[in-house]
């Protein structure tokens, strides 16, 4: 693909958007959707973990496909494949932590070795793990797979802090806030790599999400609100088009 496609690579503009305010604020809508459509599908549809898993890694392979295709970055196709891989996260995460059984624990220590290794793979294969730089095949492939990694850790890292960890949702979401301010903060007021940062936010919104998600639509003696969990989705999904449609958003620019 990278031998045919002669529109894209160093001289080209990435195919991710800049990172603004904006991009946080869908990117954990997203999360949030992803949490409550993967319940929709697994849960409330009754197909069960694996079945749900199945259909949303085909929409997401699909998506994945459809992105690197494209030759430059469309927002819309871009927000609809991390919201393909933040439902196949869901259902990855917990068909792996309850169905097979590995717990809360084992996983999220399991899928953060494996997002670890993404970025260090991809770090040695390209030299930079900078969104920037997400212009050619092979550098996507390697964004999609620490991503679909990220978002998959997050689902097993939320369900570990509210129910195994006691924090609940409503603890959870201040923990991870609190965690995200604390990157905020060192963003502004440090010269931390601004790549580590990134990463280091761009994982811990997922967790966010996923405890949002539950808080919304867990049954009130579990500590959520127990809103449908279809009219939740359908709700973020509505916030998230109209971001999309009313506010504009421009490709990543090329690191320096």
């Amino acid at each position: 693909m990278a031998a045919i496609r002669k529109d894209i690579g160093p001289g080209f503009p990435a195919k991710v958007p800049e990172v603004t305010l904006l991009f946080w604020v869908i990117k954990v809508a997203a999360t949030t959707l992803g949490e409550t459509a993967g319940d929709s599908v697994s849960m409330s549809m009754n197909l069960g973990y694996l079945l749900g898993t199945i259909l949303f890694a085909a929409l997401c392979g699909i998506a994945v496909a459809a992105q690197i295709a494209a030759r430059k970055f469309h927002p819309l196709l871009y927000w609809t494949t991390i919201i393909a891989t933040t439902t196949a996260g869901t259902t990855l995460a917990d068909f792996s932590t309850r169905s097979l059984g590995i717990g809360y624990a084992g996983g999220s220590c399991l899928l953060l070795a494996l997002l670890l290794a993404s970025l260090l793979t991809w770090h040695r294969t390209l030299g930079s793990v900078s969104v920037g730089t997400v212009s050619t095949p092979k550098a996507e492939i390697f964004y999609w797979v620490t991503i679909m990694f990220s978002q998959t850790l997050g689902t097993a890292l939320g369900d570990w802090t509210a129910d195994a960890a006691g924090f609940g949702y409503l603890g959870s979401a201040m923990l991870f806030g609190l965690l995200l301010a604390a990157i905020a903060l060192a963003y502004w007021q440090t010269t931390i790599s601004r790549t580590l940062l990134f990463w280091a936010a761009f994982i811990l919104t997922r967790p966010l999400g996923a405890v949002v998600g539950d808080f919304l639509d867990k049954p009130h003696d579990h500590g959520g609100l127990e809103l449908s969990r279809y009219g939740a989705s359908l709700a973020l999904l509505l916030f998230i088009g109209a971001c999309i449609l009313i506010f504009p958003q421009r490709a990543a620019a090329k690191p320096h």
